[in-house]
């Protein structure tokens, strides 16, 4: 199981980072504990300055946009 984090202030693209992230996960049979992270402290903690921004399994892959489908099921096959 991969634990995500989407890192935001609750925005649209926010939401719109975490929407994307389980629908993907669901249609390629992958496990995931999906967390929304809108505590700015938190969000600092990662060195994260623009969002919104993914952490998988405690590593930051993704920040600053709305990442696009193909580069979210990148994550998740191979």
């Amino acid at each position: 199981m991969k634990n995500i984090k989407v890192l935001g202030s609750g925005c649209t693209n926010c939401k719109t980072t975490a929407q994307i992230i389980k629908e993907i996960a669901e249609a390629n049979g992958v496990e995931i504990n999906l967390e929304k992270v809108e505590d700015l402290s938190q969000i600092m903690a990662y060195g994260v300055m623009s969002t919104p921004a993914v952490i998988i399994d405690e590593q930051l892959i993704h920040k600053g946009s709305v990442p696009t489908r193909e580069l979210v099921e990148s994550w998740f096959v191979g």
